[in-house]
């Protein structure tokens, strides 16, 4: 059922040009046994939240284990921030230690599933041994509390592994992602000036192997900080190997204790830097702190998961990105969780993988990309349809704004029309959940990440820092600071500063448009540098790939601009199919008018092309800028080597020199 309107509401900012107007409220019986049970409980926590953040953090923060209780919750110099003011803790103890006295010491901690098929399972007990043995072969690796360690993994328990190790004994992580270049990953080691890397020969990606070791060593001929390189046999294919430099882990771990005591770290100690990519073409290295982040990551998790004792939580991220960081293994493993973890490709061999994994595993929470969405739509129903997904009780979606006819199909499809779906909104920098429903209490409406997490302070306004008006879009803002927020970029606290904290004083700027609507909805969207200025206009591209998507010819899409003479920036769709669809010049008109219907004539695709698939991330993210450079007859410049499969690139090429 179709329930998109056109809505016209100019803002100076963005132009608003589609309103959802269905809603799906929470089942009685999911809310019963929810630990936030009703709309009315929610809003009075959100309420004492905001009037009084300190204190519902302050309570937060008291269902963790601390060596040393904090003198203050908050201290705030903007845009500085330090909370649980001398407090001492240990994460790795957190997720780990305080699990091992009760029931939970032989629960199953991680269930990991490699690409080829095997499949391993690590009891909270023995995560715990195999944690402390690698954080004493750390230090006897030399490895002292405050320096940084690279991780450079495949998706295998070893990287959970490495990084509770760092946190046991204070060292700092740089988790970059397998799929990054030798020369990306030279940047990052660089940068944070690690003195040890830890990777893997190889690692498997839709039935290949994914060469780790090779690109290591590429990466250090330029890197003079590193004096250790730890190597996980997994693929076993041959590499190079330097003597005295490169250990197997297997060896390094060998005859290691298995009592390791947690370093007491003081709440701000720095936990990890997380590199994203800057503007400027230099890495940004976000940094978080122990105490603050773990406090948000474990709350969120219980939360907007509705984490129960019996679950099995599914987050398809891989942990060199921050969602597999926060909800892949700190998150779920702070709250005695059951987590699972998938080394490779969600169509490898068959496109039905994901669902046979959670029919196998019994997979209660599932939370995934729209990106990976949209591409299970275009498959068709057919293959989660093979499978028995009853044991799914609640959906997540992460990344990016969703589309209400993929969050139909999400919740159709693949939750039988009784899961809930918690669409959340967060970055890199925020470090966990910020805008989000809670399943047992928010009415949700699909599109929509409906309304902040108690105890955030979001708001959309435009560029003087004033809120605008319901319906009108503006710029996404966090007005008061929250634990799990970065505390600087690596090294550069200036550029902290002027990319964060200079468009709007005082002020968290994330970077997003967004609105919110009479009933003070949240609708993100999207990177106020993905807005397209069509003559003077300033359009969301997740609007019009929205109503792209809402026609049933239309499996998935990406929307760019071009330069334009007359109109400064022209509409450019690149649009994927349903399998029951075939390109025809007659359906590219039917598009542009579905388009032009659903949302006005200024929104109308100059152009659409056809394409089998669309560039994108490893980790389901698609690659605007290539599909900038295509629309605009521009090579393909800078670094690709996350493209998930290079084919796309040449097929779009292709058809443009056409």
């Amino acid at each position: 059922m179709a329930t998109t309107q056109s809505k016209s509401s100019e803002s100076a900012n963005i132009t608003v040009l589609l309103e959802e107007k269905q809603v799906y409220k929470p089942s009685p019986a999911f809310a019963k046994s929810a630990h936030v049970k009703s709309f009315s409980a929610l809003q009075s926590l959100r309420r004492q939240a905001l009037k009084s953040p300190e204190k519902f953090w302050d309570k937060a923060a008291r269902d963790l284990d601390w060596i040393k209780p904090w003198k203050k919750t908050l201290e705030w110099k903007p845009p500085f921030a330090k909370w649980f003011v001398g407090g001492k803790l240990n994460l790795s103890a957190n997720c780990l230690d305080r699990h091992l006295d009760g029931p939970r010491r032989n629960k199953a901690a991680l269930i990991w599933e490699g690409e080829p098929g095997e499949v391993r399972t690590l009891t909270y007990l023995q995560l715990h041994y195999e944690v402390c043995r690698f954080a004493n072969a750390l230090k006897h690796l030399g490895v002292r509390s405050g320096e940084r360690v690279c991780i450079y993994m495949p998706m295998v328990p070893e990287a959970a592994i490495a990084m509770l190790a760092c946190a046991r004994i204070g060292a700092v992580h740089s988790v970059v992602f397998g799929g990054f270049s030798a020369e990306s990953l030279r940047d990052r080691i660089h940068d944070a000036q690690a003195k040890i890397v830890v990777t893997a020969d190889g690692g498997w990606r839709r039935g290949a192997v994914v060469k780790l070791k090779d690109a290591v060593d590429e990466a250090l001929k330029d890197c003079k900080s590193v004096e250790h390189v730890v190597v996980l046999k997994r693929t076993g294919q041959e590499i190079g190997w330097t003597q005295g430099r490169d250990h197997w882990w297997n060896e390094a771990v060998a005859g290691q204790s298995a009592v390791c005591p947690p370093e007491p770290l003081d709440s701000e100690h720095p936990l990890f830097i997380l590199y994203t990519s800057g503007s400027t073409g230099k890495p940004k290295g976000v940094l978080h702190t122990t105490g603050g982040y773990l406090v948000q990551a474990a709350l969120t998790t219980k939360w907007v998961f509705d984490l129960r004792e019996d679950d099995t939580f599914w987050c398809t991220a891989d942990v060199g990105w921050v969602t597999g960081h926060t909800y892949v293994v700190y998150g779920p493993l702070a709250n005695g969780a059951t987590s699972l973890m998938y080394e490779g490709g969600p169509l490898h061999p068959t496109p039905d993988r994901f669902w046979s994994m959670i029919a196998r595993h019994r997979v209660s929470v599932f939370y995934t990309a729209p990106t990976a969405i949209r591409t299970f739509m275009r498959l068709g129903p057919e293959y989660p349809k093979r499978h028995d997904l009853t044991s799914l009780r609640l959906l997540g979606t992460v990344g990016e704004p969703i589309n209400p006819e993929a969050w139909r199909w999400y919740r159709t499809v693949i939750g039988g029309q009784r899961c809930p779906i918690v669409d959340t909104w967060w970055q890199t920098e925020t470090g966990g959940i910020l805008i989000t429903p809670l399943p047992g209490a928010t009415p949700t409406k699909p599109g929509s990440a409906t309304l902040p997490f108690p105890g955030i302070d979001a708001d959309v306004v435009d560029k003087q820092g004033k809120p605008v008006p319901p319906g009108s879009g503006g710029f996404l803002v966090i007005r008061k600071p929250w634990p799990g927020m970065l505390r600087t970029i690596h090294g550069d606290p200036e550029r902290y500063k002027s990319q964060y904290f200079s468009q709007i004083p005082g002020i968290y700027f994330t970077g997003d448009g967004a609105r919110k609507d009479k009933d003070g909805y949240f609708w993100v969207l999207g990177r106020i540098d993905d807005v397209l200025n069509v003559a003077g206009h300033r359009l969301s591209t997740m609007e019009i790939e929205s109503a792209l998507v809402s026609h049933p010819s239309v499996a998935e899409s990406a929307v760019v601009a071009r330069p334009d003479e007359m109109l400064g920036q022209a509409v450019v769709a690149f649009v994927t199919l349903q399998k029951s669809a075939s390109p025809s010049p007659e359906l590219k008109e039917e598009l542009r008018g579905h388009v032009a219907k659903m949302i006005g004539p200024i929104a109308k695709p100059a152009e659409i092309r056809f394409t089998d698939s669309l560039p994108k991330t490893r980790s389901g993210k698609i690659m605007r800028r290539l599909l900038r450079e295509v629309a605009a007859g521009q090579g393909v410049r800078g670094d690709v080597t996350t493209l998930e499969d290079f084919a796309v690139l040449a097929k779009l090429q292709q058809s443009e020199d056409e």
